[in-house]
């Protein structure tokens, strides 16, 4: 069935190939940072990628269903396989079933490299954005450990407008497999930033002209809603931070934030997963 693919060598059977080793160490952070690689399964992914031109190292392909992979791609979403613009490796079906991450294997696993938009930084510097990106609003968040609250905070923030996520550098890596399979597309074109001081870094975007909200209860949170939060009096443009799953915002980060901002809710319920709150206040801050 895979007749018509060309594969880069003969087809891997050994989970001790080389290139299999490779692949397998990405599951952990460590070997990521390192490589500057990261892996992803799955079609639509691989597509996502080759639209939002991230720099393709690899593609894996279950060699018996090659060729159905190569027809989704070109009947789905108008690429091929050589639009990816690296090696394309064939694997026997029993391995690739072993090296998948996913229950119901698509049957193409990919390897890109870092991209250059999701970088470390200790201050942001907004000089570099357009005007469209330096007036639409800016999410921050705060030891937010969860890679699919991180991957579901990156999909709604880029289906709202958001022109940029900072991250503290305790945050889930976004290069983790939950996370872009929550993320999915948006992942590969939003810009993100991962800082070591994120108090500091309010306090930037503050002197800089930004409003800055914490999300958080406390004696100065204005309720979600507000006209205060959509369209600031001034015209500046908004931003907010969103903590950690289970102990919010540190003082540090709240003091150094213009207001703090909650969400209201029934009485006697919990507090809202963190990737619902962001989607809740990015929805208010896009309005404006």
């Amino acid at each position: 069935m895979s007749a018509s693919i060309h594969f880069d060598g003969e087809i891997i059977t050994s989970r001790q190939n080389r290139r299999i080793v490779e692949l397998m160490k990405l599951d952990d952070r460590r070997t990521r940072e390192k490589t500057r690689t990261f892996r992803f399964d799955g079609v639509k992914l691989l597509c996502e990628a080759i639209r939002r031109g991230v720099d393709l190292d690899s593609v894996f392909l279950r060699a018996s269903t090659a060729e159905r992979v190569a027809e989704r791609m070109r009947e789905l979403y108008g690429y091929t396989l050589s639009d990816a613009g690296c090696p394309i490796f064939g694997v026997e079906d029993g391995l690739f079933e072993k090296i998948s991450q996913e229950n119901a294997p698509d049957g193409v696993i990919t390897v890109a490299k870092y991209i250059d938009k999701s970088h470390n930084s200790i201050i942001i510097y907004m000089e570099d954005e357009n005007d469209a990106k330096k007036a639409a609003p800016l999410l921050l968040l705060e030891s937010v450990r969860d890679p699919l609250n991180v991957g579901a905070i990156i999909r709604s923030a880029a289906a709202l407008g958001v022109g940029r996520i900072v991250m503290s550098a305790d945050c889930a890596d976004v290069y983790h497999p939950r996370t872009l399979r929550a993320a999915m597309g948006p992942l590969f074109s939003m810009p993100i930033t991962r800082v070591e001081d994120l108090a500091g870094t309010v306090t930037s975007l503050r002197a800089s002209g930004r409003k800055i909200y914490a999300a958080a209860l406390d004696g100065t949170a204005i309720r979600l809603g507000s006209d205060e939060l959509s369209r600031d009096r001034e015209g500046h443009p908004v931003g907010a931070v969103i903590g950690n799953e289970g102990h919010g915002l540190t003082e540090a980060v709240i003091a150094a934030c213009d207001r703090s901002v909650y969400i209201p809710m029934e009485a006697d319920t919990e507090s809202l997963n963190a990737g619902v709150a962001a989607a809740l206040i990015v929805w208010e801050m896009s309005k404006r």
